[in-house]
């Protein structure tokens, strides 16, 4: 007890290498396509060269460059003069070659930084380079099952043998490299959001499609008196800590669960006077805990050599030629100058490029704060009840103006265009005008609220008595009632005003 009391505090180290799918039409080496298509079968979106037929020659995709140099600016990243490609050799099953074609020595991006939040702080995070690679294909570890059912789906720990699908081999990958920056798992998970939310900005990345994002993380544990005022670590101390790799991590939330159960795995070794392995370890999603795969490769182990089918690549001036779209902080900056909006709702409304551009479309024709409360929270928050994404709707933007108009003009309430009129939309796909009609939901006029709220007071003598006595839930159970007999279709505060002028006289 007394050693485990004298034990030193320890932290974690964290980098990670986030595996990016480009957005292109076609493969980053041949002319295969990219379009994903529902129930694709395996092993045909596939030619010679991306499954490394002998004479099969790679030709560089242009848009996969430029994409990456769009993600080089959006990380202040330098491009060099020149960059070029090796041949990274190690034999796996989805590497059809048994090399894969990357970058070493002459990353397209290098010395770069992203800026986040974590729990109310700012954070940058350096990116120690940036490169293009062709993605490996898929596996499906298969687990057979008892001879009256089928084989399925399994884990890599668990799996009886592996499937191996070409098609997503060849798909354009940007590496981002950080430093070893984090100390905490959480900012891992922040640091992914906003890394995504930068690049779906920048038009080169789909965050819907399978495997579009995949983490290595390193993680090993130091004494933390060895991190300095500024955070900074002593090389010497890096390369004495033995680290593990936890591979193909597929979620920000899955990063942030495999990093918290590694580094109290390994807390636990060194509290034990156990080393820690140097190792590659896979994260099981199901269990939410990492298994040993096999001991850590070493640069030397890759044996990289160049790409003699690829020359080396001139990029001084596209760092220039190449335009990057307005990135998110500026547009949450702009929108609380432009239009008064406070940091809650210009973070909400900037979360996601197509969401912001549904907003500046609707504000283009109510008040600012109008918009922002139908977008933000009524549509937003209907969208995510539903799994809805922003894009189901954004055909059909005139519906949702028209609804706001219809509020504007009280020829609806806005409780019945909130509860009934845009649930029915989106669940229906009706435009406003049809579900108003249908549903009898037009404003009531002053005569027949006038009437209801008279009818209401003669109904219920012990309410009214209980507004006398100051009771304060009487007038909101008079409005409901008053609400009721208008099937919804008076406005609330009207219908208190004119409750309590005829209970007051």
């Amino acid at each position: 007890m007394a050693r485990a009391a004298e034990r030193a505090e320890l932290v974690p180290v964290i980098g990670l290498e986030v595996h990016v799918q480009l957005e292109t039409d076609t493969k980053i080496f041949c002319g295969c396509s990219t379009d994903p298509v529902e129930e694709e079968e395996p092993n045909t979106r596939v030619c010679p060269t991306c499954l490394g037929l002998p004479g099969a020659l790679p030709v560089l995709n242009e848009a996969a460059v430029e994409a990456a140099v769009k993600v080089g600016k959006a990380l202040d990243a330098d491009i060099p003069e020149e960059t070029r490609f090796h041949r990274k050799n190690y034999y796996y099953p989805d590497l059809p070659k048994n090399f894969q074609i990357t970058q070493y020595d002459a990353p397209l991006c290098a010395d770069g930084e992203l800026e986040f939040s974590h729990e109310g702080e700012r954070r940058t995070v350096s990116v120690r380079r940036a490169h293009l690679e062709e993605d490996p294909g898929s596996l499906r570890h298969v687990r057979e099952g008892p001879a009256d059912l089928d084989v399925r789906t399994t884990s890599v720990d668990r799996a009886d043998y592996s499937l191996v699908d070409y098609n997503r081999a060849g798909t354009p990958l940007m590496e981002v490299v950080t430093e070893p920056d984090f100390r905490d798992p959480k900012e891992v998970r922040a640091f992914l959001e906003k890394l995504e939310e930068v690049l779906e900005y920048l038009g080169v990345f789909d965050a819907g499609r399978d495997g579009s994002l995949r983490i290595d993380a390193n993680l090993s544990m130091i004494e933390a008196s060895e991190v300095g005022d500024d955070g900074d670590i002593d090389d010497g101390v890096l390369e004495s800590a033995n680290r593990t790799e936890v591979k193909n991590i597929s979620s920000h939330k899955g990063a942030e669960q495999a990093l918290s159960y590694e580094r109290n795995r390994q807390e636990n070794l060194i509290k034990r006077d156990k080393a820690v392995e140097q190792e590659t370890r896979h994260f099981n999603e199901t269990h939410g805990n990492t298994v040993s795969m096999r001991s850590k490769e070493e640069e030397k182990d890759y044996r990289y050599f160049g790409e003699a089918d690829l020359p080396a690549l001139q990029v001084s001036d596209w760092k220039e030629r190449i335009a990057i779209p307005e990135l998110p902080d500026a547009r949450r900056e702009r929108f609380r100058g432009e239009y008064g909006l406070d940091a809650e709702a210009a973070s909400k409304l900037t979360s996601r490029k197509a969401v912001a551009d549904f907003y500046e479309d609707v504000a283009e024709q109510f008040d600012p704060d109008l918009a922002a409360a139908w977008v933000a929270d009524t549509l937003l928050g209907e969208l995510n009840y539903r799994d809805m994404a922003i894009e189901d709707v954004t055909d059909r933007l005139d519906e949702f103006t028209r609804l706001i108009e219809l509020v504007d003009a009280e020829e609806v309430t806005t409780k019945n265009a909130e509860e009934v009129v845009l649930r029915t939309m989106l669940d229906e796909g009706l435009g406003p005008d049809e579900v108003i009609e249908r549903e009898g939901l037009g404003t009531a006029d002053d005569d027949e609220v006038a009437t209801a709220v008279a009818e209401a007071i003669e109904e219920n003598p012990d309410a009214v008595d209980d507004y006398h006595a100051g009771e304060g839930g009487a007038i909101n159970f008079l409005v409901g009632q008053v609400m009721q007999k208008t099937g919804g279709s008076a406005d609330p505060g009207d219908v208190n005003g004119m409750l309590r002028e005829r209970l007051d006289e």
